[in-house]
């Protein structure tokens, strides 16, 4: 397949286009490569791999031409970052993914794989979520992945098959590295710090999958039987843990001792416990990376340099530096012509 992957620059994204590639696929990249072109360098040696940075508010349907399938991932990408403007965050992550599944549709794209978040559900009101419950969104981030749903699967028809993966809270390396996610932030803080802090009392649930297994959900999803998986929509992950169960997790698997801190209050309200029955029956999928495993790249990672924390790696604060220094310029620009 000739693959267009939005957000090809981000975590997730550039994950998914290096397995395409090694699966033989051919992979065009669209991002806004916030953080950094130089990240894909690897990927833009292969000749089946094609670069192009636009914003996905901006695509028409001849961005689309010769496309088998699309990937959609991009979007301002947790609930931290969602909060920063719920307006942008909308438009991106809503109005513009809804642009993306209507210009692809108009092009003649075949297949349409919506990446939206377990966040939906909230604030569970128990456990083993499956996809027929309800969703509870909270913050603007799920609100706005739920409404992105909501706009793709009426899209879908014999010719165009859509899917909708809701994707855990992910871990793992990956060329844009984050650690403003659970498992590799309490790593780096242990490693860095010698300590973890365990926000909210630590009983609150969260679904975990490892980058490379989330990735795979989409590959193998592009290579399932379009009729079974046409206007579905899909858990995806390995396990849910309590946040306190994690940091023990991380503990465990750091080679020194590590303070554990815990914190009684939480902004974050969120609390969910997730079940994958469904993806394992239609997809045969399972996961094959433990928190564990995680952990221990992680930790290998940082202590042989492979990553680094930097400005880049936090998501909330990189994108607040970028509308910074955009207002900066549009300040700049708006003083120069009153000089």
């Amino acid at each position: 397949m000739h693959v267009l992957i939005t957000g090809a620059g981000g975590y997730i994204g550039s994950t998914l286009a290096e397995i395409l590639l090694t699966e033989g696929h051919s992979v065009t990249g669209m991002d806004r490569f916030f953080f950094g072109r130089e990240l894909i360098a690897d990927l833009e040696r292969d000749p089946r791999f094609r670069a192009v940075q636009k914003d996905i508010r901006d695509v028409d349907a001849g961005d689309f031409e010769g496309i088998d399938a699309v990937c959609d991932l991009a979007a301002l990408s947790n609930d931290p970052s969602g909060e920063i403007d719920p307006r942008l965050t909308i438009a991106i992550n809503h109005l513009g993914r809804e642009r993306v599944a209507r210009r692809a549709k108009e092009a003649g794209v075949r297949r349409y794989l919506l990446a939206s978040s377990c966040s939906v559900y909230g604030a569970g009101m128990r456990t083993h979520l499956d996809e027929t419950v309800s969703p509870t969104p909270i913050s603007a981030y799920a609100k706005a992945n739920l409404a992105a749903e909501s706009s793709a699967l009426p899209l879908a028809t014999a010719n165009f098959a859509v899917t909708v993966l809701r994707q855990a809270t992910v871990f793992g390396l990956s060329r844009r590295m984050r650690f403003d996610l659970a498992i590799n932030l309490m790593t780096l803080n242990a490693v860095e710090r010698g300590k973890i802090f365990v926000l909210g009392g630590g009983r609150q649930w969260r679904p975990f999958v490892h980058i490379r297994d989330t990735a795979r959900a989409f590959v193998e999803a592009l290579a399932a039987d379009p009729a079974r998986i046409n206007a579905e929509v899909f858990n995806v992950g390995g396990q849910n843990a309590q946040i306190l169960q994690l940091a023990y997790i991380v503990r465990e698997n750091i080679p020194f001792p590590i303070d554990l801190q815990v914190v009684p209050d939480d902004p974050d309200k969120r609390d969910y416990n997730v079940a994958f029955d469904k993806i394992h029956k239609v997809l045969g999928y399972h996961t094959r990376f433990t928190p564990a495993d995680g952990v221990r790249e992680i930790y290998e990672g940082l202590k042989n340099g492979q990553v680094t924390a930097n400005p880049t790696t936090y998501t909330v604060a990189w994108y607040k530096k970028i509308l910074e220094a955009q207002q900066l310029v549009e300040s700049l620009t708006l003083n120069s012509r009153l000089l």
